[in-house]
């Protein structure tokens, strides 16, 4: 008999008696319904796309390992963060807005997604190249999406659908104000820092809190394609930012990025100038300077994209001891989100897929039945019992840690503190971290993006919300956009309408 990997066989391993040839009645004859094999081919076919998700649906990533280099044990007891360890993870980098076949370079923030394979369990982070988001509550998240998506009506994407939404929630400005500047376009995924955005909760052995963010700083540095070039790629290379983090690994040129905590004492956030939890809101880093804490390292690619990146599911809800939550409304809101959108996507037992569940930590769970379930628990099936099944043990995943509240039940986002305001951190990025090619490039970036189909009451709340941002930068946007109106580009007015054109060319 042939060595095993030389044939064919279908998906119950028997072999196959042909790779291009249907069972037929004769040569010439139907195609008979028994051919086993082919229908399996076809059906499977038919079925082989999950849906894509909503936000980030076009991405790409690659496994590697997390290594501490510095001691934070005095902040967390999650195993993860312990001096010396080393753990596997996964990190999916993605766009938001785009669909699975959108250009990698289209400008857009990226996701920044990780999940480490702990002795503790799964430990996932959901984040972005950005340290910020454009809202501060769920309720919105849903709305801001879509404005972001395509139309109903001619299923195009629409620049006045995403300004009339951003100058509508004056709470975007400052990631707007990151989105239009140079990190709106990254060179590579190689060459852009992660955030978790969000504020954690972390807890030592003795049961100190803190609150924390998570900076992921690209040890190649920080790059960035300009509009142009970002347009001339999408052009030339739809898959580029895919392609590039891929090669390099092949290549053995690891990319790698060093982890950096914000710590923040738990009771500084009662009292501290805004509300910490506002995800609108960065940390100064002259108030809680950056520790560092490890690198990650990117060294091994996926075998197959779609059963260990298309499939692969992270959701801040994978919390080990030592981690949790905030009271960062948006989080909380993702805590359910996440989880929910995967059993949808993908299955209710989305978890037993090999790169969704625990690498290093056993799994003892009363979960059973369910399409695609292969690996169940046996009796008992319930939870309390006395017949030895596991039961929830406190030494081992610690006692419960998280934080008081209490008060009337309200609808809104935070408490206003003495700097709680929409525009003031946007207004110090644009002033204070931008340099004036920086701001120049800025000021060119939304002058393309608001000459691209915005509306006249939609453009005057724009000039209004840079002006809010920073009086020059609107005024600069302003002239940018009324002298550039009524430009046009005659090839472009050529190629806009084939049958238009050739009339006058008869002509």
């Amino acid at each position: 008999m042939s060595d095993r990997s030389s044939y064919t066989t279908d998906d119950a391993g028997i072999p196959v008696p042909s790779d291009e040839h249907s069972l037929t009645v004769g040569p010439d004859g139907p195609i008979l319904l028994h051919d086993a094999y082919l229908i399996e081919k076809m059906a499977q076919f038919n079925r082989e796309r999950v849906p894509e998700r909503q936000p980030h649906a076009k991405g790409g990533g690659a496994f590697g390992t997390f290594e501490v280099t510095h001691d934070v044990s005095a902040y967390t007891r999650a195993d993860v963060f312990q001096p010396g360890k080393q753990t596997e993870v996964l990190a999916r980098f993605s766009t938001v807005a785009g669909e699975r076949g959108s250009p990698d370079t289209w400008r857009d923030p990226r996701g920044f997604a990780l999940k480490f394979y702990t002795e503790q369990g799964n430990f996932d982070m959901v984040g972005n190249n950005t340290p910020v988001f454009f809202l501060r509550d769920p309720m919105k998240f849903q709305d801001f999406i879509r404005s972001q998506k395509r139309r109903a009506d001619n299923n195009l994407r629409d620049h006045d659908m995403q300004w009339d939404f951003w100058t509508l929630s004056p709470e975007s400005a400052h990631q707007v104000a990151w989105l239009m500047g140079d990190r709106g376009i990254p060179r590579s995924w190689r060459h852009m820092n992660g955030y978790s955005s969000h504020t954690y909760l972390w807890y030592n052995a003795a049961g100190e809190r803190f609150w924390v963010k998570y900076h992921f700083k690209s040890d190649q540095g920080v790059e960035f394609f300009t509009q142009d070039e970002g347009d001339q790629m999408a052009a030339m290379d739809t898959d580029y930012h895919t392609r590039d983090l891929f090669e390099h690994i092949v290549a053995g040129e690891y990319p790698s990025w060093t982890l950096h905590m914000q710590i923040m004492p738990f009771d500084d956030a009662k009292t501290y100038r805004f509300n910490p939890f506002d995800l609108t809101k960065v940390w100064p880093h002259a108030d809680y300077p950056l520790i560092e804490v490890g690198r990650m390292t990117l060294n091994r690619n996926p075998s197959d994209y779609h059963t260990e990146i298309e499939q692969a599911a992270f959701e801040p809800s994978n919390a080990v001891p030592g981690t949790g939550p905030s009271p960062d409304k948006m989080l909380l809101g993702r805590w359910f989100s996440y989880p929910d959108a995967h059993r949808h996507r993908i299955g209710a037992n989305y978890k037993l897929l090999p790169v969704n569940s625990p690498h290093a930590a056993p799994v003892h769970s009363y979960s059973k039945d369910g399409q695609m379930r292969y690996t169940n628990v046996t009796d008992p099936v319930y939870v309390p019992n006395s017949k030895g099944g596991p039961h929830a043990d406190p030494e081992v995943s610690g006692p419960v840690v998280g934080w008081h509240t209490d008060g009337e039940m309200v609808r809104t986002a935070y408490a206003l503190r003495a700097e709680d305001d929409d525009w003031g951190q946007a207004r110090t990025l644009v002033r204070e971290v931008l340099d004036d090619a920086a701001r120049q490039r800025l000021v060119d970036n939304i002058v393309g993006h608001l000459l691209n189909g915005v509306s006249t009451p939609v453009l005057t709340r724009a000039f209004e919300y840079w002006r809010s941002v920073d009086k020059e930068l609107g005024d600069r946007v302003e002239s940018g956009v009324r002298a550039k109106q009524d430009e046009s580009d005659p090839k472009a007015a050529e190629q806009s309408n084939p049958a238009r054109s050739g009339a006058r060319r008869k002509a």
